[in-house]
This record gives C-alpha cells, sequence and structure tokens, in this order.
C-alpha cells in the first residue's frame, strides 16, 4: 500500500509553494515527539531529498559529527570516506563540496536536518556553522530547500525562528505541526481500515489526542475502552512509559515542566492563573520558571487562554494535550488496574466533561461554522461570577453574543423546568455584570444534543452536537 499523507492541507500547501519558488527555502518545522513531522517532510519530498540526518538524543559533538559524516558517505555515494571534520564548520564545507557536485537546476532539492536541536549542544558551535553555511552558500543558490526540524519547540523559535543573530529573518517558512484534528483523525483511521463511530472515536481522542503514532497502534474491531486498557494499562503496554520518555526528551530533568504538569492537573476544572502556578509550586518568579512555563506553551502541551469573573480580566493556564492530562489523571495513578473497570467509575464520567470542553476549544472554528458565525470576527472566552459560570463566551463583533454550555453525556439531554431556569439565570447574570447591549443567545454544545421539548425550545438558539466537531 502506497503512503499517503493524510490532512495537514495548509502544511502541504506551503511545501508545494515552496517547490515552485524564485529562490532556496529555509524551512523550521516544531510541534511536540511523535507528531508525524518526519513522515511529513519525508514522504512529501521523497526522492526530492539530496542529503538527510538526524541529531542524536543527548550525545556529544564528536559522536554527532560522526554521524554527519556517515550520512554524507552515503549520500555521496564516495568510496573513500570524507575524513572525520574537526568541527562543523569543517563538516558543513564537506557537505558544500558534495552539493556542488549536484548541477543547480530549476528543480528544487532538499537538505533535511532533522532533531536539529540535539545537535546543538554546549559550545559545539553548530548553529553558527549552520548559519554560515546558509548565508554563506545555499541563499546564493535558487534551488534548495533547507528543512530544519526539532521536537523541542521552545528551542525552535527562540533560537532558529526569533533568532537576532545569523539567522535574522533568514527563516522563509514556518510550520508548526499541531495534532491532528477529530476530522483529520478520522480520515487517519479510515485509512488504516478503522472503522469506529463518532462517539467512540470522541473518547479515544479524548485519551491518546490526534497524535499520529499513538493512532497507528490502534486496531480494527476494538472499542475505545479496549483500546486504551491495550495501549495504556496492560503489562508492557506500549503508553505505559510514554510520559516520561517524552519529557526527558525534550526537558532537563531539574527544570519546572513535570512540576508545572502536575500543578495544572490538580487544578484541571477552571486553569489557574501565573501567580497561583508559582503559589501552587511554592516558587517565586523566574527565568527558569518562564522558561519552562514558555516551553510547554510552546509545545502545545498547556494552553493560555482568557477568562473572565464579572468584568475583571485574567490569563489562565490549563493542560491542552489530551494524553498528558489522561496519563497524570489515570495511567500514572492505577498502573496495573484494568480500563474496563476504571472507566465506569465517577472520577472518569466527571473527567470527560472537562476534557470534551478543552476539545471544543479546540475546535473553536468548526463550533463557529456550525453557529454560522464562522465569517465574523469573535472573541473567545470563558466567564463566571460568584453566581453562574458560562463554559465558553463567543462575543461577536456583529452584535450578538452566544453563551455556550457545554455537556458530555452518553444520550440524547432532556431539559426540564430547573434547567431552563439555570440557563436563564446564566444569561440574566452575565447581561446584569457586563452591562452589554448586544443580543444573548444559548447553545447548547453536547454529544448527541438535547431533545426537542418545550424547554429546549424556550431557551436553545443552537443545539450542536459533536457531529460539528468532525
Amino acid at each position: 500500500m502506497n503512503k499517503e499523507i493524510i490532512g495537514r492541507s495548509e502544511e502541504k500547501q506551503k511545501l508545494s509553494d515552496m517547490l515552485l519558488s524564485h529562490r532556496s527555502e529555509l524551512v523550521a518545522v516544531y510541534g511536540r515527539r511523535r507528531i508525524g513531522k518526519t513522515y511529513l517532510i519525508r514522504e512529501f519530498f521523497k526522492d526530492k531529498i539530496i542529503f538527510s540526518f538526524t541529531g542524536l538524543c543527548n550525545e556529544n559533538k564528536n559522536k554527532q559529527l560522526k554521524n554527519f559524516v556517515l550520512k554524507l558517505n552515503e549520500f555521496s555515494g564516495i568510496k573513500t570516506r570524507n575524513p572525520n571534520p574537526n568541527d562543523w564548520l569543517d563538516a558543513f564545507n564537506l557537505l558544500k563540496i558534495h552539493l556542488k557536485t549536484i548541477k543547480e537546476t530549476k528543480k528544487k532539492k532538499v537538505i533535511f536536518i532533522d532533531e536539529f536541536p540535539w545537535i546543538d549542544s554546549q559550545k559545539s558551535g553548530f548553529l553558527s556553522a549552520f548559519e554560515n553555511f546558509w548565508n554563506d552558500y545555499c541563499a546564493t543558490r535558487t534551488d534548495l530547500i533547507v528543512v530544519i526540524c526539532g521536537s523541542a519547540a521552545s528551542y525552535m523559535v527562540k533560537k532558529i525562528i526569533r533568532n537576532v543573530h545569523g539567522l535574522s529573518k533568514r527563516i522563509t517558512q514556518t510550520i508548526k505541526l499541531m495534532p491532528f484534528t477529530l476530522s483529520e483523525t478520522r480520515e487517519f483511521l479510515r485509512y488504516k481500515g478503522v472503522k469506529m463511530e463518532e462517539y467512540e472515536l470522541l473518547k479515544l481522542y479524548m485519551s491518546i489526542g490526534g497524535i499520529a503514532e499513538y493512532l497507528e497502534h490502534i486496531k480494527p474491531g476494538e472499542s475505545a475502552v479496549t483500546t486504551i486498557d491495550r495501549l495504556c494499562f496492560q503489562s508492557g503496554a506500549y503508553l505505559e512509559n510514554e510520559y516520561d520518555d517524552v519529557f526527558k526528551s525534550l526537558f532537563d530533568e531539574n527544570s519546572y515542566h513535570q512540576k508545572i504538569m502536575n500543578a495544572l492537573a490538580n487544578n484541571k476544572k477552571e486553569g489557574i492563573t501565573r501567580n497561583e502556578l508559582m503559589n501552587e509550586l511554592s516558587i517565586g518568579s523566574s527565568g527558569k520558571f518562564s522558561n519552562s512555563l514558555e516551553d510547554l506553551l510552546q509545545s502545545g502541551f498547556i494552553l493560555k487562554y482568557e477568562a473572565y469573573k464579572n468584568s475583571k480580566k485574567a490569563t489562565l493556564y490549563r493542560i491542552y494535550d489530551e494524553f498528558c492530562l489522561f496519563h497524570l489523571q489515570f495511567i500514572q495513578k492505577h498502573k496495573g488496574a484494568s480500563w474496563t473497570t476504571l472507566f465506569q467509575q465517577q472520577v472518569y464520567i466527571t473527567w470527560c466533561g472537562y476534557v470534551f470542553e478543552t476539545i471544543c476549544l479546540k475546535h473553536i472554528q468548526q463550533l463557529k461554522k456550525a453557529l454560522k458565525c464562522d465569517q465574523i470576527a469573535s472573541t473567545n472566552y470563558q466567564w463566571r461570577n460568584e453566581n453562574a459560570q458560562i463554559d465558553l463566551v463567543i462575543d461577536r463583533n456583529d452584535g450578538v453574543v452566544t453563551l455556550c454550555e457545554i455537556k458530555f453525556y452518553n444520550d440524547e439531554l432532556t431539559l426540564d423546568e430547573t434547567t431552563l431556569n439555570q440557563l436563564r439565570k446564566k444569561e440574566n447574570e452575565f447581561r446584569v455584570a457586563t452591562n452589554t447591549r448586544k443580543s444573548i443567545y444559548t447553545c447548547l454544545i453536547s454529544t448527541f444534543g438535547a431533545k426537542s421539548n418545550q424547554y429546549s425550545n424556550a431557551i436553545l438558539s443552537n443545539n450542536v452536537t459533536m457531529k460539528a466537531l468532525f
């Protein structure tokens, strides 16, 4: 079966445009581990790659240089080995010599350096040598695409994309690869021959997210429960140690990354502010804390978002990566247990409500499309006061505010008089507290929607089901 690139339409369009450009291109690709960065580049460019090598994790400069030369020998096909370079300037000079043997044509040729941050160890001189390689040689040609790729997102942003030295304003394209959406996840599984109902797929997504490598391990014919049990809880499960492996490969052990994740996992529902997070960790503000927080944001592990209490604005943080949250809530605490039993407990049912809310925030554009307001600018936030809490407010520029009630349930919801009064109270509390003159509508976003009756008809302007997320 020929391999395909599922989804990634925007990314593929960017890569296609580079093939037609009039100049050489320098592309930075980043995103969390296992998300499919390497696969995207290798499969899209295939026979256009004239040199590639991958950095070694936790290895010194000499090992990295040896790895580089071995790959250069492999691509150049030279029977007599290239000499061992003394440093990265020598190494890139060997690469230049190889590239000069390849005739310059209109067709683009690709150089791919994967796990770029791993190579740039302290005092290695790698980054400055690469800057020189790009500026002194690649930029003088018109037929090269140099792709640098890394899972350490904060490094890629700070040292490459926002570089103020030799690579300042040299990056011609940036691709931040995100997890698959629900729609892309469904498309990916169908490509693999896995047919799964939307509700089952949603439960699976809430546990492992849209991470391509994790989805590769899903088998046809299994339910979400049996799949999660096999991947996360059975002896020797594929994802049993994944959380620790990912964090050890990306971040220093003496940093605050995992401590921040633990603190956020203990404050799931509403998210917490930066100051509350520092209080939770019993630390003061520092560069080490700020860098760790920024690392997690850039890597997509946590989310920073706006919330209001009455008219007072706050910036909150919450875990954004489904697998990380699932690990901290269940895998870490219940090793050796069976998911076929755990999933029936109330703690999981409550947790589903929280994660479903996060997934709705991720798919806000799909929701706005279902509400027929995706072409209208809006501010999206959470809101609460002492008497009411609103899961999602879509404050539109056309004079309308939509208050979204988000519910995860295994069947259609039935609204009654009590629910009607609660929703009306939320509308009133919001109107009075914000003093808004806009029209206020209430929307229900749930798995299977609400049954049509006198109460739902009296309050709901929209009754959106999980189908909108797909």
